[in-house]
């Protein structure tokens, strides 16, 4: 219990038998999701029940998904995850609503000692990431541990997320950085784009 008690409080742990078993059983109910194939929603809503902390209305999975625990994440209403995402959730991952994930979108809590020596004992830690309302990933986005992302984010194709970021902003990089505001002329601007989709 020791280590999982650590592992949750973001102090160093390593991986005992008790964290080992509980990581093999949420991967056979992953390998359920990713291999079995025209599962139905009652079957997927079923798994996602069973491996996950939360999950809201209108959630949407694109399988292959890949996680440690599961049970660490939250979901909040209409999130859609694209293929190949990974989400390491030795700590909480905690995700608001209308969060669009691209491809291979991956957020890691996990990290590891830069002291080589205590490394090399497969010492490890966790910190939580937490991610607001209308948040939108490119594709191959990382988030590192730690990190809270804001309400009414973009974040580009190919960012690396190492610090927090504010709301109403689109940022890009590596490491990731805000180029620029979410404004009222990006709301005109798409509500119009919107107008002649409904128009035709």
């Amino acid at each position: 219990m020791k280590n999982k008690e650590q592992m949750l409080k973001g102090e160093l742990y390593c991986v005992d038998e008790e964290l080992a078993q509980e990581m093999s059983s949420c991967h056979a109910k992953i390998d359920e999701l990713n291999l079995t194939k025209n599962l139905s929603n009652q079957e997927k809503e079923k798994l996602y029940k069973e491996i996950f902390q939360k999950v809201g209305k209108n959630f949407l999975l694109q399988p292959p998904f890949y996680c440690d625990y599961g049970k660490h994440i939250s979901f909040g209403d209409n999130v859609y995850l694209n293929y190949q995402c990974i989400f390491l959730d030795v700590a909480p991952i905690t995700i608001g609503n209308n969060v669009f994930f691209g491809p291979r979108v991956s957020l890691y809590t996990a990290g590891h000692p830069i002291d080589k020596d205590v490394r090399n004992r497969y010492l490890e830690f966790g910190k939580p990431i937490t991610i607001g309302n209308d948040v939108w990933f490119g594709g191959n986005v990382i988030v590192n541990p730690g990190v809270t992302i804001g309400n009414n984010v973009v974040i580009g194709s190919g960012s690396v997320v190492v610090k927090d970021i504010p709301d109403n902003v689109v940022c890009v990089g590596n490491p990731c950085r805000v180029v620029r505001k979410i404004t009222q002329k990006d709301k005109i601007y798409w509500e119009k784009e919107m107008e002649k989709y409904y128009r035709v």
